[in-house]
């Protein structure tokens, strides 16, 4: 026999008031401490997910302005400084993902690339093994590869 589910399984959104009203009263005692710590790690790992998300969409603009010099567009150039922004509001918003940036560059590079021989119709090889671009350089708001 099943366990009956919980209030986290049955009404999410009502979980979370009650857990507020609960948090709010400093009744930490009533908490649901489990759930809890599984969806704050969850939200951290969604901001991380956003921050990659958008340096993939930065990085694949950035490999097709570099590759295909003839199909250069307004389009392009607005998506590479709309993505900078959205990074540089991300970064503000949790400066934290700074120490982790490398890291998420080098991962996110590996789906732009495959991203990037999808919509170019280029080999794979033909863009570079590693991120050719730093965080810094690949955010500079005037910077378009050549």
């Amino acid at each position: 026999m099943n366990p009956a589910p919980n209030a986290y399984e049955r009404d999410y959104f009502g979980w979370t008031q009650e857990q507020t009203a609960l948090l709010r009263a400093g009744r930490l005692d009533a908490l649901d401490t489990e759930h809890l710590i599984e969806e704050i790690e969850s939200m951290g790992n969604s901001e991380r997910r956003e921050f990659e998300t958008r340096l993939e969409v930065l990085l694949l603009h950035l490999l097709k302005w570099r590759h295909q010099p003839a199909r250069r567009s307004q389009s392009w150039r607005l998506t590479i400084a709309e993505q900078r922004r959205r990074i540089e509001r991300r970064l503000q918003h949790s400066p934290s993902l700074k120490a982790i940036a490398d890291e998420a560059l080098t991962e996110a590079y590996e789906v732009a690339i495959l991203a990037a021989a999808r919509e170019t119709g280029l080999d794979e090889t033909a863009f570079p093994a590693q991120c050719p671009w730093t965080l810094e350089q690949s955010m500079t708001q005037d910077y378009l590869p050549e």
